[in-house]
């Protein structure tokens, strides 16, 4: 090879680098404000679009990772697109109802740094019961807030336990009014009972008078078999807009064993379906579905020696399908 063309294949590596790092570190800029069409995410220019990333554990328990540094690291390493705050609502003296500021500026230092990393990220209502009064009072504030900003997801049920698709219902068209008022066109998440398995439910009495609405399906794939698959095919074929807003491999504990096949099953019906996709979670806890160990830094900059195989399926995962 001469010299000449030993320059121009250095110069046509470095725009392809170049080009991959700005595709990735431009990745809100590029697809813009969000929307549904039937039952399908699309960007700001009517093009499907699917985002995958992962969710933060519960932040009263794992609030050393709710920082920009991982954050960062999510975005340039595991080349997540999206992200999920999950403020833990009800759970112990460290939640948002006990201690509101503190829990608000976690899940904020998350949300402000995806905005400055280019990246889609998920405000988590994380509670498994109604507290409507104060999901008003929250979401009207985040809403002021983050409103302009197209990065910006609202999820504003986590997992509805033992409510009835009518209660669940009902509470969800009191938060996307509030959401509303301040927020037009942001898409927002809408759970369903069963810790988000019926979603059967909705598709037969959806939220009607609201643009750009999704509804939550999550999934352990060593617990969750083909039946739950069947019921969202059907779901959407009744014109129902699919978020899988957290995932796993494990059962549905989070622990137990982890099963590569059934979670291989998910990710390709997924993907052949254009259904956004989030992992849980980013933790250190000791449960399978754990991404970190003990020794993981709470600022990013993980080895392999720091990631539980979850954690490194998961990074494997976004690595090869978010280019």
């Amino acid at each position: 090879m001469n010299k000449c063309s030993h320059i121009m294949n250095i110069r046509a590596t470095l725009l392809v680098l170049l080009f991959t790092f700005g595709a990735n570190a431009q990745f809100v800029k590029e697809h813009g404000q969000l929307k549904v069409q039937g039952t399908q995410l699309v960007d700001k220019n009517g093009e499907a679009i699917v985002l995958r990333g992962v969710s933060f554990g519960w932040h009263n328990w794992w609030p050393q990772f709710y920082n920009a540094e991982t954050v960062r690291w999510l975005h340039k390493d595991w080349k997540a697109n999206v992200l999920r705050a999950a403020m833990g609502v009800n759970a112990d003296e460290n939640c948002y109802l006990k201690k509101p500021k503190e829990s608000k500026a976690k899940l904020e230092a998350v949300v402000n740094a995806a905005i400055k990393e280019d990246i889609y990220v998920i405000i988590d209502w994380h509670s498994h019961t109604i507290h409507l009064e104060k999901a008003k009072i929250f979401f009207a504030e985040m809403s002021k807030k983050y409103g302009k900003y197209p990065n910006v997801i609202y999820e504003i049920f986590n997992e509805p336990e033992k409510q009835t698709w009518e209660e669940v219902k009902a509470y969800s068209e009191e938060i996307i009014a509030e959401i509303r008022k301040n927020d037009p066109d942001n898409i927002i998440l809408v759970g369903s009972p069963s810790w988000d398995q019926d979603v059967h439910l909705p598709a037969k009495d959806p939220i009607r008078g609201y643009e750009n609405l999704m509804y939550t399906m999550h999934f352990y794939a060593a617990t969750h078999e083909k039946w739950l698959r069947d019921r969202v095919d059907q779901a959407m074929a009744d014109g129902l807009p699919i978020f899988v807003s957290e995932s796993a491999g494990t059962e549905a504990t989070g622990d137990g064993k982890l099963d590569l096949k059934a979670w291989q099953e998910y990710i390709d019906w997924m993907e052949s379906k254009k259904i956004s996709w989030i992992t849980w979670s980013v933790s250190s806890k000791d449960e399978s579905c754990s991404f970190l160990l003990p020794s993981a830094s709470s600022k990013g900059k993980w080895k392999d020696k720091d990631l539980k195989e979850s954690g490194k399926a998961t990074r494997e995962y976004l690595r090869k399908l978010n280019k």
